[in-house]
């Protein structure tokens, strides 16, 4: 951390900082509140820049270092935080269009070079402008903002999911009260005859900015839901795997379908998840279960015992609910791979010259306190595909799931052989108006190349 509590005649520098891991985005969310609270930023746009920094820094996440400078603006009173890198990065569309929603005065300048914009000198940046009370800018103690910095000391990966879970309360929680209040509105006007229209009319114009910060709101709790899951993917010699996250349709609640890629000494770990329900608490347990997964993975332990750990953890501390998870262990040389599944939809093996199989060896859901079995390992052909998904990407109200796995197989099978292009071909198939999340998840496996 290095701030200046030199003053300027228009800005105030109050820190700059570097980012180039997940763990200074978390530094980096922390600050972002930690500054927004002290120069009086009300506690919904603290939650705000907090987590458009959060999403940009982990969109834009490099080893290379790119840093965050956060500036009070004296005329007019405003706190700046300017991202800024050195090399051709770029945020993705909807990273850049979520943040520019939730903060509209959000400018982006491509870094020189940036595919579809000219080349310019200098790096590239994205610069964020929140106005404050003029008051709190006149009376703004730089060593006061230093002294809430240094005592921010850093938190470890559940303390910063605990603290992106009360923010994600709190902003449902809010959205959710101006819909119920908008609703019950509706109720009442829509009960009244015609000899009240005139009224209806006014109420619905005086009531139309209701609508639209609850839009904001659970765009904000979507771009909250996003930091719960990976940011990145690993790079295994001769895999290639690729993913789609599409959340459900924007006026439902958030879900609980989360998905996971992990390299370990046994080779590489792959899961897909759905808790069960769809709500508020759904993310929370969903966000518990992924980092507590990353957790025991690291220790080594088979993908069945993997399981068992987090039914544990989930009957120890939220008794009550149930969840679905796949895993699929692949080994070193990707000649092999180990299939433990609670409950999920069943992986799909696709080898080269045969007939597509779903892989569906499982035990029970996660939450039900039962013994989960071994996992079951298949050998892999080389150039083998695997697709792992959750149900909203099959199941419908008015259909028969079973069908629809067929359909998927039989589409899966002729699709594109690229991971990327496959995923995306599935969902334009089958993914259109779905009433839940969808995760789709796919790889390739080949015979690694010799050094």
């Amino acid at each position: 951390m290095n701030a200046s509590p030199a003053r300027h005649r228009d800005h105030t520098p109050l820190l700059v900082t570097p980012v180039s891991t997940e763990r200074d985005v978390f530094a980096l969310r922390r600050h972002a509140k930690t500054i927004a609270q002290a120069v009086g930023l009300d506690s919904r746009d603290q939650v705000r820049l907090a987590t458009a920094l959060s999403e940009l820094g982990r969109d834009l996440l490099r080893p290379t270092v790119m840093t965050a400078a956060f500036t009070m603006q004296r005329q007019p009173a405003a706190l700046q935080a300017l991202l800024q890198w050195r090399d051709d990065r770029a945020p993705s569309a909807e990273s850049l269009t979520a943040v520019t929603r939730l903060l509209p005065q959000t400018r982006y300048e491509p870094a020189p070079g940036a595919p579809g914009h000219p080349v310019r000198a200098g790096g590239g940046r994205i610069e964020i402008t929140c106005p404050v009370p003029e008051l709190a800018a006149r009376d703004l103690k730089v060593e006061q903002v230093l002294a809430l910095l240094q005592s921010d000391s850093p938190a470890s990966a559940i303390d910063d999911l605990q603290a992106q879970t009360r923010d994600l309360i709190a902003a449902l929680q809010e959205a959710h009260a101006q819909r119920d209040e908008l609703e019950r509105l509706n109720e009442e006007l829509t009960e009244t005859n015609a000899g009240v229209m005139a009224l209806y009319a006014e109420l619905t114009v005086e009531h139309k900015d209701v609508v639209e910060r609850f839009g904001q709101e659970h765009e904000l709790a979507l771009a909250l839901q996003r930091t719960f899951l990976p940011a990145t993917l690993p790079r295994i010699p001769g895999t290639e795997i690729a993913v789609r996250y599409l959340p459900a349709a924007s006026m439902t609640e958030i879900g609980g379908d989360f998905y996971e890629a992990i390299d370990t000494e046994r080779g590489l770990l792959l899961a897909v998840g759905d808790v069960v329900g769809h709500s508020l608490q759904a993310a929370m347990v969903m966000g518990e279960l992924r980092h507590a997964l990353r957790a025991y993975a690291a220790q080594d332990h088979p993908p069945h015992i993997l399981l068992q750990h987090l039914d544990h953890l989930l009957g120890l501390h939220q008794p009550g609910w149930t969840a679905t998870v796949c895993i699929v262990l692949i080994e070193p040389g990707n000649a092999r791979v180990h299939v433990a599944n609670a409950g999920h939809l069943p992986p799909l093996l696709l080898a080269p010259g045969a007939a597509p199989r779903y892989l569906r060896e499982h035990g029970p859901l996660l939450g039900l306190r039962l013994p989960q079995p071994a996992a079951v390992s298949h050998s892999v052909e080389p150039g083998s595909r695997l697709l792992m998904i959750t149900d909203g990407l099959v199941e419908t109200r008015d259909s028969n799931l079973y069908e629809r796995l067929e359909l998927l197989s039989g589409a899966a099978a002729v699709g594109p052989e690229e991971p990327d292009a496959l995923c995306t071909k599935l969902l334009e198939n089958f993914g259109e108006d779905s009433e839940d999340d969808i995760i789709v998840f796919a790889a390739r496996l080949r015979p690694p190349e010799l050094p």
